[in-house]
């Protein structure tokens, strides 16, 4: 498996979004263990998650984010494509 690089300036992003995993995580009280489980992921991948590694699994993140009850914002990944819709505009003159 080719393993994904990210941009230093980018890494932040992911970091964050780890972050605020783990904070939702903690936030209902769930343990590492409980969340894996219930996630179907073993516990250093769900470490791996709340660090914002790269190299896991889109699958895994949404996993985590269901059994924190946080499936909908995977939606939100994208919704808003404001420089796409530009590039559309153009497109029409």
């Amino acid at each position: 498996m080719k393993k994904q690089v990210v941009l230093p300036k980018f890494r932040n992003v992911l970091e964050q979004m780890g972050e605020n995993i783990k904070l939702a995580r903690k936030r209902r009280k769930l343990t590492t263990v409980q969340v894996a489980e219930r996630a179907g992921v073993v516990r250093s991948t769900l470490y791996l998650i709340e660090k914002g590694d790269p190299s896991v699994a889109m699958g895994a993140y949404f996993n985590v984010l269901r059994v924190l009850g946080l499936q909908d914002d995977f939606l939100k990944l994208a919704a808003d494509d404001a420089f796409g819709r530009k590039l559309q505009d153009l497109d029409l003159l």
